[in-house]
């Protein structure tokens, strides 16, 4: 680990302050995926500002198809032990597949994922369909991050895994859906599988730091599945970058990982979509 990534890993707690801090100085995000204690130990030693306990652990840990099966009860036993790991690291935890189709249900269900699971922030997918839910979040001091774009619980919805955005007028949708959420409160926002300047244009709009997943190089911050860095997952997107392989061990692949964030390395050209 260099002597940068030591000064990362051993900073104060990444918080929401801090996140809107890193956007205004230039800091760039490094986020991943994580489900576990020893994995989510390994990413907080090698300086990693955020990880998410998504419902992609549907697919990479549980073997679905897709992320559809996931529960809250799955969510708060992964959040939970990716929590004890974490004392730098944000943890957020996603809110899975119809767990918040009303107000009061994703209330709750973000209650548990807060109060059972130790989550410092929430994730949901949507847009302005969701921001009464969002308010109602902010007002009770859970905060949010938003997901736009491709939004795997609607996969069925959408006819499969593609990029969102390309026509103008999803285009025009997606950044109305944005600074709703933004207006309602959220305090972060993904967005996968976005053409680049379509996510360029959405980043430099908003006051809240934008994290990319597949939306090009000039996001706030980026993050990748953990098993795509890790180089295991059978079929990687091609949005990901196999650290892994690259390395030799999982330790290295992760501070490799973080180290090309910072730096601007990646994702490069070949990990976006254009319009």
């Amino acid at each position: 680990m260099s002597s940068g990534d030591r000064k990362h890993a051993s900073g104060g707690a990444v918080t929401v302050s801090r996140m809107r801090a890193m956007k205004r100085e230039g800091q760039p995000l490094v986020c991943l995926t994580a489900y576990d204690y020893g994995f989510a130990a390994a990413c907080e030693r090698a300086g990693v500002d955020l990880l998410l306990v998504g419902d992609s652990l549907g697919m990479v840990v549980q073997g679905h198809e897709t992320t559809l099966p996931v529960t809250v009860d799955d969510i708060v036993y992964h959040t939970r032990c990716v929590a004890r790991a974490c004392r730098r690291a944000l943890v957020v935890a996603d809110l899975p597949f119809m767990s918040h189709t009303d107000v009061e249900q994703g209330l709750h269900n973000a209650g548990r994922l807060m109060k059972e699971g130790g989550a410092r922030m929430v994730k949901l997918e949507g847009g302005s369909e969701q921001t009464a839910l969002v308010e109602r979040l902010a007002q009770n001091g859970i905060p949010v991050c938003g997901h736009l774009g491709l939004k795997p619980q609607q996969v069925h919805k959408l006819g499969g895994y593609r990029v969102q955005g390309r026509e103008q007028a999803d285009a025009e949708r997606m950044e109305a859906d944005a600074r709703a959420l933004e207006a309602a409160g959220a305090d972060l926002l993904i967005l996968e599988c976005v053409p680049a300047p379509l996510a360029r244009q959405l980043s430099e709009q908003l006051s809240i730091p934008v994290v990319g997943i597949g939306a090009g190089a000039d996001c706030d911050g980026q993050i990748l599945v953990l098993h795509d860095v890790l180089g295991v997952t059978e079929q990687p997107p091609r949005f990901a970058r196999a650290f892994g392989a690259e390395t030799g061990s999982v330790q290295a692949a992760l501070a490799a990982y973080a180290a090309a964030v910072r730096d601007g390395t990646f994702p490069g050209p070949e990990h976006g979509f254009e319009a």
